[in-house]
């Protein structure tokens, strides 16, 4: 496994990382690491098709226009 040396973290950011690595139970090296893959993840697929018939809550959280950018990029 690598090992990731940060350097210059502002000192009010590495306290909001401590305080946010603490009320998740784990240690800033274990939050740091989850973020980073949260942050990197690949969103996952949707099609514009999937829209017909579903409800609200299958698109909350979803921007429809950069969504529907997206989907035509894909179609070039």
């Amino acid at each position: 496994m690598a090992t990731l040396n940060v350097k210059k973290v502002p000192d009010a950011l590495y306290r909001r990382l401590q305080a946010h690595a603490r009320r998740q139970r784990r240690s800033v090296a274990q939050e740091v690491v989850h973020l980073l893959s949260l942050a990197l993840e690949e969103p996952e697929s949707r099609s514009i098709l999937e829209l017909r018939g579903l409800g609200k809550e299958r698109w909350r959280g979803v921007n429809a226009a950069r969504h529907v950018t997206r989907e035509r990029r894909s179609w070039d």
